[in-house]
């Protein structure tokens, strides 16, 4: 690497650290700053006239308490300098919103999930994306960074949907259709790969970080993230498809076609078809109401024995699942989210009968185990997370040049 090229890079990332201390903590100074980034005064005064100067960040001037005095000068993102688009979608429907430079939500809406045909599909999310941008009157050019998320297997690279319980085997390339009409950098991830990430960055924030940490995702579909330790600041997380990991040979009919995955027995329509005594090889209902799953959970509290049997089954295959998990992976801890969480009281016995199965769980003990209910929070914290970090980085690596606002 010549020199120029080693002395740009280093400047990227000196100007990366800067603002991603003004994202994680606020208004800052220019003595906060250096303290927070371990960066030179004279480094800080340059990284921060130059961000100014393009207009990702703003100053503003708080005057002292005594009234004496040079008023002191802070910093904090431009929140005008651009925005990003939110889009997750769910097994029923598709929640769009809008956030500033800041990080600052501005409008959010949701709308039934459209037709399951490819085509439709993908022009609705376009649709709403135009009506989201639309109901801010802003430009669709204004949108610097679109993030979308889905439950299945997604190929990051190319933001192309290649599984989804919403629409099975027919694959949508997002960046393809949305870039007709955006021109923002276009991501797609896995939805409980979100949820590792912010949980990550929750735990590194309130305790001081740990190494590593899977979130499992319960309902109507099975996710699963594991978030493990690249530095001080940031996690690789990954997504397996653990759903669809092969719990039985042969077994129960999973919405995926194939046979005997753990999604099979315990999502909702796996559960469901425990309850009822369905026959393994009959086709999964498609979307199954959580009330219908806590009718049975409601009998398998009251004693019946059909109902109970259906959520140990359940806690077995999630069992099994983690202790594979952890056999790659190693111990580490377990946060459970989603819908399915309200039925963990049930469940937590077998999983851990379903981990015990395994040696490394034999010797290494149980995991901990933290509920987190609000998966949709983890989801939405997820995105920004990403999203924002990814929108400095592009901004930084192309020159910081503005965009032209309209």
């Amino acid at each position: 690497m010549s020199a120029i090229a080693s002395t740009e890079l280093v400047r990227q990332q000196n100007s990366l650290r800067v603002l991603t201390a003004l994202r994680r903590h606020g208004n800052m100074s220019h003595t906060d700053l250096a303290a927070r980034t371990g960066l030179a005064s004279a480094t800080v005064s340059a990284i921060t006239a130059e961000l100014e100067r393009v207009g990702l960040i703003e100053r503003t001037e708080q005057q002292a308490s005594s009234g004496r005095g040079r008023p002191r000068v802070l910093f904090q993102p431009n929140r005008r300098f651009g925005y990003v688009a939110v889009v997750v979608i769910s097994s029923d429907a598709v929640q769009y919103s809008l956030v500033d430079f800041t990080g600052t939500l501005m409008d959010r809406f949701a709308e039934g999930r459209a037709s399951a045909n490819t085509p439709d599909f993908a022009q609705a999310i376009l649709a709403g994306l135009l009506r989201l941008v639309g109901r801010s009157k802003i430009a669709p050019d204004a949108v610097l960074h679109i993030s979308i998320s889905s439950k299945g297997l997604v190929d990051p690279a190319s933001a192309t949907l290649l599984w989804s319980p919403v629409l099975g085997d027919a694959q949508v390339s997002f960046r393809e259709i949305l870039s007709s009409r955006f021109q923002a950098q276009i991501y797609l991830y896995n939805e409980t790969l979100l949820a590792a990430e912010a949980l990550w960055v929750r735990t590194r924030t309130q305790t001081g970080g740990t190494g590593a940490l899977t979130a499992l995702s319960l309902g109507h579909s099975i996710g699963l993230g594991v978030a493990r330790e690249r530095d001080a600041e940031r996690a690789e997380v990954v997504a397996p498809n653990f759903g669809h990991m092969l719990h039985l040979p042969d077994g129960a009919l999973c919405r995926c076609g194939a046979k005997g995955c753990i999604e099979a027995y315990c999502g909702f329509y796996g559960i469901l078809r425990t309850a009822f005594e369905v026959p393994t090889n009959t086709i999964p209902a498609k979307f199954v109401p959580i009330a219908e799953v806590e009718k049975i959970a409601a009998s398998a509290r009251a004693g019946n024995r059909r109902a109970a049997f259906a959520f140990r089954q359940a806690g077995l295959a999630l069992g099994n699942g983690l202790s594979r998990l952890f056999s790659l992976y190693g111990h580490m801890p377990v946060f459970v989210t989603g819908p399915g969480t309200r039925f963990f009281d049930i469940l937590k016995s077998s999983i851990q009968d379903g981990m015990m199965q395994t040696n490394a769980i034999r010797i290494g003990g149980l995991p901990e185990i933290t509920i987190v209910p609000d998966e949709q929070t983890l989801v939405f914290e997820g995105h920004m997370g990403l999203a924002l970090s990814r929108l400095d980085g592009d901004i930084v690596k192309s020159g910081m040049a503005a965009p032209q606002m309209s």
